[in-house]
This record gives structure tokens, C-alpha cells and sequence, in this order.
């Protein structure tokens, strides 16, 4: 049986170091927010499409709902959003953003800026990066 190849030369390594290192970048900017990755992530859902129930933010985040409630519920707590019993089908929540969660959205658009000032890749090549990255997922996401 052939040794795996090191972990530089894995895909998965890169992809998931990448990612690691664009969290790093945030972090400062988040904190100072007082917001963690994952709670911006269900802010910036909240953001293309307000009213959306919790199994929906999972749905676009690819995280089940277990995991999308406790990040709203302390999304709720510091004051940027609220859930609300849909009154068509009471056993779904939605959530809705608050002023303060639709104002902070200006302060986390420094966010792509921040990557963009920490490596020496263009715009267009992050765009690139990011379009395959869309095409991996995508690929793997298939049944």
C-alpha cells in the first residue's frame, strides 16, 4: 500500500489550512464586533434573505439546525436578531434581524478587505480561487 502523500500535497489540508488562515484574518475584526465566525455566517445569511427559518440558514450553510439554534439564540441575547414562530406552520422558527444586525453588515464588509491587504494575490485571482472552490463543493455536494 503506497504512504499517503504529505499533507501539502492533499487538497483537503490546503483547503481546510486555508480556511484556518482567512478565520485568523477575521478574528480581530469579529472580536472587536463581539461576533464569532459562525455568527457572522448566520448574519450574512440573514442579510441575502431576512425572515428565513432556522433549518433554512442550515440549509445555506450546510450545518444542520442543531447547530444553526444555539448561534441564533446568542445572536438574539446580544441584541441582533429575534425569532419569531412562523404563523403559517408554528413548528418552524424564523429568524428576523434586528437594526442593530442590519447596521453592523457595514462594519463587516472590511472583512474581503482584510484578506485582500494580508496576501499578495489580486482580486481577480481570489475571485478565481473562490469560483473553484464553489465548483469543488458543488461537485462533492451531488448525490
Amino acid at each position: 500500500m503506497p504512504a499517503p502523500l504529505p499533507l501539502d500535497g492533499q487538497l483537503c489540508f490546503s483547503l481546510y489550512s486555508a480556511s484556518m488562515a482567512i478565520t485568523r484574518v477575521y478574528k480581530p475584526i469579529l472580536d472587536r464586533l463581539g461576533i464569532t465566525y459562525p455568527q457572522y455566517l448566520v448574519l450574512h445569511a440573514l442579510w441575502e434573505k431576512e425572515g428565513r427559518t432556522v433549518g433554512a440558514i442550515g440549509e445555506r450553510l450546510g450545518l444542520e439546525s442543531s447547530t444553526i439554534t444555539p448561534l441564533v439564540k446568542r445572536l438574539e441575547a446580544a441584541g441582533f436578531a429575534t425569532r419569531k414562530r412562523n404563523p403559517e406552520d408554528e413548528r418552524q422558527v424564523q429568524v428576523f434581524l434586528t437594526d442593530q444586525g442590519r447596521a453592523i453588515r457595514e462594519q463587516c464588509g472590511c472583512l474581503g478587505e482584510a484578506v485582500l491587504e494580508k496576501t499578495d494575490l489580486s482580486i481577480e485571482r481570489l475571485a478565481t480561487l473562490n469560483r473553484e472552490a464553489q465548483a469543488l463543493r458543488d461537485s462533492l455536494a451531488r448525490d
